[in-house]
């Protein structure tokens, strides 16, 4: 069986680096975490995931120890997304068509462009891709 592709929103690589997330996410990761250790999914991630755990970790007291732990192991179990300059261009303007989480389309483009699976919880985010026509066959919002 091939392995289902996955890129992460950034609420799911938060717990990795000691960050509590609220709703789901922890269900969520539970269920993953066994898929991946069968090889059943392969994670991905960016450097947008790492750049928005950077803004929320500023914001809020951390352990460094468990920051380094987590970055660490994101690196080393999970493979690193490429970004194209074309994913810029498209997140900009699905921004400018009135969604304001610039990180959020780009992760969305990003797993676009790379034919990967896009797991995330941000209804908001789904709810507006679907009102402008967007395919979002590559969202997953349960696992």
């Amino acid at each position: 069986m091939k392995a289902l592709k996955i890129l992460l929103d950034t609420s799911f690589l938060l717990p990795i680096v000691g960050v509590k997330v609220e709703g789901d996410v922890d269900d969520l990761l539970k269920r993953l975490w066994v898929k991946f250790r069968n090889r059943e999914v392969e994670i991905y991630y960016t450097e947008l995931n790492l750049l928005e755990i950077s803004w929320i970790l500023s914001r809020r007291a951390y352990d460094p120890r468990i920051v380094a732990q987590g970055l660490l192991s994101i690196e080393r179990n999970f493979i690193k997304a490429p970004m194209k300059p074309s994913a810029i261009l498209k997140a900009i303007e699905l921004r400018r068509q009135g969604f304001n989480d610039i990180i959020d389309l780009m992760l969305y483009v990003v797993a676009h462009d790379n034919n990967l699976n896009f797991l995330t919880i941000d209804k908001r985010l789904i709810k507006f891709l679907k009102a402008i026509n967007e395919d979002v066959s590559i969202i997953l919002s349960s696992i």
